[in-house]
């Protein structure tokens, strides 16, 4: 027994049928499309959360100018210059 109770020679007949209805090229440009498709997602995937982490930074740097003490001001754009020249280089 195969996989749920049909058997790889089940599996292989069915395969080639696929494979004479719609042709090797065919199914070749399905599977780019979906690799194509596949890597779009995960890379806005990866700017939505690089945009998310430059907003926390903007926030926190707006924050830390409201401090009162003018020497946490000058930290504070010390670690946001630290903070914006390391997101840079990625």
């Amino acid at each position: 027994m195969g996989v749920g109770g049909i058997s790889i020679w089940q599996l292989l007949i069915v395969l080639v049928i696929i494979l004479l209805l719609f042709g090797t090229k065919k199914l070749r440009s399905i599977g780019t499309d979906l690799g194509s498709a596949i890597k779009g997602f995960r890379n806005s995937l990866r700017d939505e959360e690089r945009r998310d982490a430059e907003e926390a930074a903007t926030i926190e740097h707006k924050q830390a100018h409201k401090a009162e003490n003018p020497s946490q001001r000058q930290q504070a754009d010390a670690d946001f210059k630290i903070k914006s020249g390391n997101d840079e280089h990625k």
